[in-house]
């Protein structure tokens, strides 16, 4: 057992519990229920482990090592089917309770965990992180617990297709996923860029295919720059079957990915006579979809992927093989004689429906060897395959789809779980790919649409959230990238939707932040709570923060010094003088390990209340003028437009045929009391936002998706409010969002013109 299992949560409860008769109970993900009384179970030495069957006796055993660690003692176990007895702690198998789920009791006298199947396991996660104390004695607060999933399916996915990541390091991914009972471990291992599982029957994959010659320098939208640098490895098949019976006795099931039609660069770099031009071909050493693709109309591409999903088939046993299907560019298809004479043959409308063939022929193999395939959502394109799941990425509308359709999904879209996202200010986060998503956006989705009947809602069987790694070599980085936010995602998967609560969800996340660091996970250390840009009409103000890691320290300036752990260290709360100048507070929060923190910071500021305009607008939405071209900045969009019209709100869709384009938005944002109201404005390229012909968010500028906030103090009533924005070329984005303390205004409803 990896070391990740076993760590002491004993420290944590110094700082997280008081001594209190009730103690708090700091759970991820929340139970079903818990019901927490007075007093605690005494667990010594002498404490003796009755277990019920086999299975029950690994989980015993699995306590034992924690307690090994924790606390250097061994229980002693006994074979014994009581359910309850005074002084010991019995695991017992249940199979009368939901699958996966368990009943955890503790009393004065005794503690009880009843599961079915892989419940027990989960119910031992939950009582490890119940147990306090060190030494030969700890204690459990009294509880009763009754647990089970939400979803069936409670994935995680790593990308070792872009760079390749020791057995080790996915050993120890694994892990962590297992303490949050995550069950499903989406392994990607194909890709352009490497090819990073041995094939038995394709040495030259082996040789060829897993390693490219050098990785582009920075952000592949912006760079042409490399390093000069080789990188490859692979997973050999006995190494495959370790980690998949590592996993497996973690209750975790593998899903290996093979990339086709797409995504295949790499192989074609081994065969070339698998793609439609006969090459020569290379593994890419740059980020992005790449035209090079499985040929269609070639038999032998067939025949080459059945042969290699037989020999990932036996190396994997679960259900399902994912196929990949995204991303695939038809340029190649469209020009190739072999793919035009296929699609002729079997009376093809076009290339979306060659997709559609190629993926069905390779269902069918897969369904015969008794398996199932699941694809992105790119697969419905030219038809759905009859058995095939789905993972809806590009938002959920793929997932939507194959519901009324009947056919599984799987909620994965990038707006919520694509957790290679920035989740923080990019000027202090490492490279990424671009996009924003902080912790709050990821505990806030909902995996279940409304706009799907109880009956199709049924069809979603799970979610997964999904980590990309062209900007993440090591696993050091994917840690970063993953945690807290995937314990936002623990919750979403296993928690009842009606206990979820995001302000709950931080009051217990500094105990699993500090089990995290004690343990050697590499997460974000988050901003504290508390720390928030903020406009007053008041010349002071008080700021209280909260680190949101147990036992961790805060240090701070305010002198636009940048902070070390020499700089003032936080005890309380900061009486902040306020000026009509900015402010800033800056700070850094370091673990009880040692790690510290990017340096966080807010800004103060005086401002006198906006007077409201003397308007009384009666049309609803936004004003538009568009233009069919580019400009240098967001603030020169201006002069004859090429179209007009009103919006309901800032949507950017009815623009998107075109390569670059630009708007001016116009109108009135109404505001229904006197308060102070933060703007934000998140763009790809340039943005910039004006309140009342005030700047409040400058944006501009070409840049991959990034958000700004600007806040300002308003009087109720109306207010004039200008965005202009430009398109350079390639991606586009534009968001608007407007929030005060009490809430998101809705600008549907708030915008005039």
């Amino acid at each position: 057992m990896k070391k990740l299992l076993v760590f002491s949560w004993a420290l944590l409860w110094c700082v997280i519990a008081s001594a209190q008769q009730t103690p708090a109970v700091h759970l991820v993900p929340q139970p079903k229920s818990v019901q927490t009384t007075a007093g605690t179970f005494s667990l010594s030495k002498v404490t003796r482990i009755l277990y019920g069957d086999n299975e029950a006796k690994k989980v015993a055993d699995l306590l034992n090592v924690f307690l090994k660690a924790n606390n250097g003692i061994t229980l002693p176990m006994n074979k014994a089917m009581a359910k309850t007895a005074t002084g010991m702690i019995s695991i017992v198998p249940d199979n009368t309770l939901p699958d996966e789920g368990y009943v955890l009791w503790v009393t004065p006298k005794m503690v009880q965990l009843r599961g079915n199947g892989a419940g027990l396991f989960y119910g031992l996660q939950t009582l490890q992180q119940l147990m306090q104390g060190e030494g030969e004695a700890m204690t459990i607060p009294n509880v009763k617990i009754t647990d089970a999933p939400r979803f069936a399916y409670r994935g995680l996915m790593l990308d070792a297709g872009r760079w390749f990541f020791p057995a080790d390091y996915v050993k120890h991914f694994i892990d962590v996923m297992a303490q949050y009972k995550f069950n499903r471990f989406h392994w990607h291992l194909t890709e352009d860029q490497g090819w990073h599982i041995e094939i038995k029957r394709y040495p030259r994959l082996q040789e060829i295919s897993s390693k490219r010659a050098e990785t582009i320098v920075g952000h592949a939208a912006r760079s042409n720059t490399y390093d000069g640098k080789p990188h490859g490895g692979y997973y050999t098949q006995d190494e495959v079957r370790d980690i998949v019976k590592y996993a497996a006795e973690r209750h975790i099931t593998i899903i290996p990915e093979i990339e086709m039609p797409g995504h295949s660069e790499a192989a074609l770099a081994a065969y070339p006579n698998l793609g439609c031009t006969g090459g020569p071909y290379k593994v890419s050493g740059k980020w992005g979809v790449n035209k090079e693709v499985y040929c269609a109309g070639n038999d032998s591409v067939y025949t080459f992927l059945e042969n290699v999903l037989t020999e990932v088939m036996d190396l994997f046993p679960g259900q399902y093989i994912h196929i990949g299907g995204d991303e695939c560019p038809k340029d190649r298809w469209k020009e190739c004689p072999k793919c035009q004479k296929r699609m002729k043959e079997l009376g093809l409308k076009d290339e979306h429906a060659l997709q559609s063939y190629f993926i069905q022929r390779m269902e069918k193999f897969i369904n015969s060897k008794g398996r199932r395939i699941i694809g992105w959502d790119e697969i419905l394109e030219g038809g759905l395959a009859p058995n095939a799941t789905v993972m809806s990425w590009r938002g959920e509308a793929g997932g939507i789809a194959a519901a009324k359709e009947k056919h599984d999904v799987i909620m994965t879209p990038n707006t919520y779980l694509y957790l290679d996202y920035y989740q923080g200010n990019p000027a202090t986060e490492p490279l990424n790919i671009g996009g924003f998503l902080p912790l709050q956006t990821v505990y806030n989705y909902e995996p279940l649409p409304p706009t799907l009947t109880d009956n199709e809602q049924g069809y979603i069987k799970g979610v997964q959230a999904n980590l990309w790694t062209e900007y993440l070599p090591t696993g050091e980085l994917v840690d970063y990238m993953l945690w807290p936010r995937a314990l936002a995602v623990a919750e979403i998967t296993w928690s009842p939707a009606a206990e979820k609560n995001y302000d709950k969800f931080l009051e217990r996340l500094p105990a699993q932040l500090a089990h995290m660091d004690k343990a050697g996970v590499s997460f974000r250390i988050p901003e504290p709570a508390g720390l928030e840009n903020n406009v007053t009409a008041s010349s002071k103000t008080s700021i209280t923060l909260q680190p949101l890691v147990a036992g961790a320290k805060i240090y701070y300036t305010t002198d636009g010094s940048e902070p070390t752990e020499s700089s003032t260290l936080y005890t309380a709360t900061i009486n902040l003088p306020v000026h009509k100048t900015p402010t800033v507070l800056k700070c850094i929060v370091v673990t009880p390990s040692g790690r510290k923190s990017s340096v966080y910071s807010a800004t103060y500021l005086r401002k006198d209340y906006v007077a409201a305009a003397n308007v009384n607008p009666a049309g609803k939405g936004i004003r538009f003028n568009a233009y069919n071209r580019t400009f240098k900045s967001a603030r020169q969009v201006s002069g004859q437009a090429d179209s007009s019209g009103v919006q309901p709100s800032f949507d950017l869709r009815p623009f998107l045929k075109k390569d670059a384009f630009s708007l001016a938005y116009e109108g009135y944002i109404k505001v229904d009391a006197d308060g102070v109201y933060e703007f934000n404005l998140k763009c790809d390229d340039g943005g910039v936002l004006y309140i009342d012909d005030d700047l409040t968010i400058d944006n501009d500028g070409e840049h991959a998706p990034q958000d700004k906030t600007g806040i300002v103090p308003l009087k109720a009533g109306f207010h004039k409010i200008k965005v202009l924005y430009f398109n350079a070329g390639g991606g586009a984005e534009l968001g608007v969002t407007v929030r005060t303390k009490a809430g998101n205004v809705n600008l549907r409803n708030a915008l005039f013109n």
